[in-house]
């Protein structure tokens, strides 16, 4: 289910009048689709978040990721499957539990090799942006 922004705002509007619990459900996160992955996000500054930003990725199966430069450190827990990451130029596989600390600065990458789609939760600082190969910069809306 997709979650209208004006939904998101009333809710936000509510929460800071203190009326309910930051609980982000499940079917209220907002779908994002970039380079082959989908980003399910929960937590950034568009919900009420002031530090921090966590989503969802979901990398279908053959998809060969971006390698991009982050400025903020990210941890990343993979909750399903299995995946190759790329950081500094080293490749290693992950499984299910395994959890990556990515440190700002670093060149980092994911690929899925495998035909199952992998699951991971990915939290970081807001305002994380990501330089591409091609030197452009983005700052991706789950972290705004």
């Amino acid at each position: 289910m997709k979650v209208k922004p004006v939904d998101y705002v009333v809710k936000q509007l509510v929460y800071l009048r203190g009326e309910i619990m930051a609980i982000h459900r499940r079917d209220e996160a907002v779908v994002h689709r970039l380079h082959g992955a989908v980003f399910h996000s929960y937590v950034a500054p568009a919900t009420g978040s002031t530090e921090l930003c966590a989503w969802r990725l979901e990398i279908a199966g053959g998809v060969e990721g971006l390698t991009h430069r982050v400025d903020r450190e990210e941890v990343f827990l993979l909750l399903a499957g299995q995946i190759r990451v790329s950081l500094d130029g080293v490749s290693e596989g992950m499984a299910a539990g395994d959890v990556l600390r990515v440190p700002a600065g670093s060149v980092f990458g994911v690929d899925n090799p495998s035909t199952e789609t992998a699951q991971a939760w990915v939290t970081t600082s807001v305002g994380l942006t990501a330089t591409l190969p091609d030197g452009s910069v983005i700052s991706p809306p789950w972290v705004r």
